[in-house]
């Protein structure tokens, strides 16, 4: 029995579930591929028992233009099964909350990052009934920042660099004037930008070079990585790291080291001396330019 225009109009086409194609493709010239057999579900779309259903991060912003859901998804590879989830926050928290919601998604591959940003496009081929295209951060698109006084303009801004650019060719760099740009925020913060770096960077070498770099800063230490460090055994003198960073830098880089090089580096006691050789190792493209303007 129907009861209301509410009904009759979705109910028809449970009656004749052809006609439902043929509105498509003769009333909207919706190109809708022809049947092949019909089932009529369950409508009932109540979830009985409780699923956790989480974003990464979720902010609501208000603007002068209107209230929006920032949605960060943080994307190690590429997951398919990302097409509906994605779709259902958005949808959900658009019913939940009433205003516009926003999908960021953040990675450091650039294979995921170019996956990620294709548009989700859900029904027809041509006539979507649901689009979502996230905007994506990556390493494609975040700047590469290797300016001491760039990064000191932005330094969370710098983290996310180096978050992002971690394992490529222009890391060591990005840490050494990052290490420079958070001695000049409060020590609490900077312990936790520390953190999510050391965090971010998978390739073994950047990883040390980052934690060497971290030995010469004071509130490092009283940090939880702190003993992290401690416990797998780098516990150099400062001197002992900044001349094995240095070493380690050239040699990351590509940059042969004598056993020469390799001897007066070691030997040296200088920390002064040592934050310059450090510093020019960033960017040397030969090894002579370790001791520029300097006798041997």
């Amino acid at each position: 029995m129907v009861s209301s225009s509410h009904e009759a109009l979705h109910r028809i086409f449970q009656k004749d579930p052809a006609l439902l194609t043929r509105a498509l493709q003769r009333v909207l010239r919706v190109p809708f591929p022809e049947p092949r057999e019909f089932a009529v579900l369950n409508a009932d779309l109540t979830e009985i028992e409780p699923v956790e259903r989480r974003v990464d991060t979720l902010m609501r912003v208000e603007t002068d233009e209107g209230t929006y859901l920032l949605v960060v998804e943080s994307q190690g590879k590429k997951d398919e099964g990302k097409r509906g989830s994605w779709a259902y926050y958005l949808s959900y928290l658009y019913a939940k909350y009433r205003c516009e919601p926003v999908l960021i998604v953040i990675t450091q591959s650039s294979a995921t990052s170019r996956w990620a940003a294709q548009p989700i496009r859900l029904g027809l081929p041509g006539w979507d009934s649901l689009t979502v295209r996230p905007l994506v951060l990556g390493p494609d698109n975040v700047p590469v920042i290797a300016d001491e006084r760039e990064a000191e303009r932005d330094v969370p801004l710098a983290v996310l660099s180096a978050m992002t650019h971690g394992r490529g060719p222009q890391a060591a760099a990005i840490l050494e004037s990052l290490a420079t740009a958070l001695r000049t925020i409060d020590s609490e913060s900077a312990a936790v930008f520390v953190q999510f770096v050391d965090s971010c960077l998978v390739d073994p070498q950047a990883k040390q070079i980052w934690r060497d770099l971290m030995t010469a800063i004071h509130y490092f230490w009283r940090h939880p990585l702190a003993e992290q460090v401690r416990e797998e055994g780098r516990e150099e003198g400062r001197a002992e790291s900044k001349a094995e960073m240095t070493l380690r830098i050239l040699e990351w880089r590509g940059i042969p080291v004598p056993a020469s090089v390799r001897e007066r580096v070691q030997a040296c006691t200088d920390l002064e001396q040592l934050e310059t050789w450090a510093q020019r190792a960033v960017h040397a493209a030969k090894v002579e330019e370790l001791f520029a303007d300097e006798r041997p």
